[in-house]
């Protein structure tokens, strides 16, 4: 495969899993730009690997947490804009959904990195953890502490001993 069918086939899902990293379509894009120039200077050893897909989200996934280890990317997140509409003129499904996702842009970059792999690309364990180079025991502990996060700040009773 050239590097311009896979950009081909792959770049909207990898623009689609920036943008959930990110949170922002515009970061999303430079996002994605930023990785898919890297990869096209190294595509010959990328294309020979197993599987390139996911050797390119480990690099999507990686750039975002490294962009925001820098000291000059220390932007401050607001829960409201002044372009915004009110809460009320959104339909309620909508509203709902925004505020999931300003909790999960509050989780911990490995925690939101494995719940939008997970539930959003729908990858197993296995592949998360191949993208982000840990194990699937490690993957499978993010996913729960970030569901309980998430379950508490929803206010979702949990039983006693029950998995998420």
């Amino acid at each position: 495969m050239t590097f311009e069918e896979y950009v081909g086939s792959r770049g909207p899902a990898l623009l689609r899993l920036a943008r959930l990293l990110t949170g922002d379509a515009h970061r999303a894009e430079d996002l994605t730009q930023d990785v898919l120039a890297r990869a096209y200077v190294h595509w010959r050893r990328i294309a020979r690997v197993d599987r390139p897909d996911v050797y390119v989200r480990r690099m999507l996934v990686n750039a975002h947490n490294s962009w925001w280890r820098r000291r000059t990317n220390r932007e401050l997140a607001v829960d409201t804009f002044a372009e915004r509409p009110e809460r009320g003129d959104l339909d309620g499904e909508a509203a709902d959904r925004d505020a999931m996702w300003r909790l999960i842009r509050a989780l911990p970059d490995r925690q939101r990195a494995v719940l939008v792999l997970r539930y959003y690309e729908d990858l197993d364990d296995a592949t998360i953890a191949q993208i982000l180079d840990c194990s699937p025991v490690t993957v499978r502990t993010h996913a729960m502490r970030a569901l309980a996060h998430l379950r508490e700040r929803c206010g979702v009773p949990t039983t006693k001993g029950s998995r998420p």
